[in-house]
């Protein structure tokens, strides 16, 4: 997947008829402009919880504006630096809402999601907080779902017409541009207008070859993804504590299920692929390493890949580095015997079972 900057999205929005605050890119603090009423400096970097982080923060003048900028400059969010800055004008607003359209996998189909309450986590707004509309592929954003959707966030039927218009517009960005994913959080009401203060697009990279301005190079991606990729290993970061490694996309994906299941948080889908070459296994658990989780779970299904030879892998990682976490393993399948052997024997605990390997996993992780 390919997430675009606020800036970038922005950008979008404006071009598919979405209001967004009047501002401007800068690389660095000469390109600043004079400021005369009060603003926002926005880092723009690909990772999320920027406000927390102190990446968004309001200004007055062109002097606080510079020291501002030198200050996030020498931030890290999730591994990355801002190198560009969004100045916008600060918009004063009476209530502030969330808009959101994605992919509904288990239905396949796009769902329109709506919350009277924006500017926080879509995670943590309550259910009851929620507006869930599923739509037809081929009716998109049809008059019923607007006025359900409209009704749920309770603002003044004044705006009426432009919340539809701006339901509209995510509906032909979701579409036109192969969005998996086109959420504002939050949009500002006024007494007058709704706008867009933050964007998050991400494009569907499967759908690049029609889209080849979107394509990024690794100054883009998570610094582990990145290094990951130029391995040629298939790694992505999440946001738990449980460091994990399977092999095959449909074992891992599994897993991280049945991690959540029992309680806990996978932290990375790391994708061994059918290798059992130790070096490959050892780099993986490396790769891991720097993503510092609380314990790392092993997951391997022994078919063209060997179980004797990743437990090799595991015991060659642990030797080669300081694990500052426990490891816990399950291996199944070819030689599997001998590779929880090679494991038990430099003190690894290794399981045949999946549902006992991962209850204490997560019992590690807390």
């Amino acid at each position: 997947m390919v997430d675009l900057l606020e800036h970038e999205g922005k950008k979008l929005f404006k071009k598919y008829g979405i209001p967004i605050p009047s501002g401007y890119l800068i690389n660095s603090t000469d390109d600043l402009k004079e400021i005369n009423k009060e603003s926002i400096i926005k880092a723009q970097v690909p990772a999320g919880h920027r406000g927390l982080n102190g990446g968004v923060k309001k200004i007055k003048n062109k002097n606080e504006a510079i020291l501002v900028v030198n200050r996030i400059k020498k931030l890290s969010f999730n591994g990355f630096n801002a190198k560009s800055f969004l100045v916008e004008e600060a918009i004063k607003h009476k209530k502030e809402l969330y808009l959101g359209l994605t992919l509904d996998r288990s239905l396949k189909m796009p769902v329109l999601i709506v919350s009277p309450y924006g500017g926080v986590e879509i995670e943590k707004i309550p259910a009851k907080n929620l507006g869930k509309f599923h739509l037809d592929i081929f009716l998109g954003m049809s008059e019923h779902v607007k006025r359900d959707a409209f009704s749920f966030v309770k603002i003044d039927e004044a705006l009426r017409d432009k919340f539809y218009s701006i339901l509209d517009s995510l509906w032909d960005i979701f579409t036109g541009e192969d969005a998996e994913l086109v959420e504002i959080n939050p949009l500002a009401v006024t007494d007058i207008n709704l706008i867009a203060l933050d964007s998050k697009i991400t494009i569907e990279d499967d759908a690049l070859f029609r889209h080849p301005e979107y394509k990024k190079t690794n100054d883009y991606l998570d610094p582990i993804e990145a290094e990951a990729k130029s391995k040629g290993i298939s790694f992505v970061r999440l946001s738990g504590n449980i460091g994990l490694i399977a092999n095959g996309a449909g074992l891992t994906l599994a897993t991280i299920d049945q991690i959540k299941l029992a309680g806990g948080e996978a932290g990375d889908f790391l994708d061994l692929g059918g290798t059992d070459d130790p070096s490959k296994v050892a780099e993986a658990i490396n790769l891991v390493k720097k993503s510092k989780p609380k314990v790392l779970f092993i997951n391997i299904f022994g078919g063209v890949t060997k179980a004797d030879t990743v437990a090799e892998g595991i015991v060659q990682a642990i030797k080669s580095s300081d694990m500052q976490f426990k490891i816990i393993v399950r291996l199944k399948g070819v030689n599997d015997e001998k590779g929880r052997k090679i494991l038990t024997d430099n003190h690894i605990d290794a399981f045949t079972d999946i549902s006992e390997a991962i209850k204490k996993a997560v019992e590690a992780s807390k």
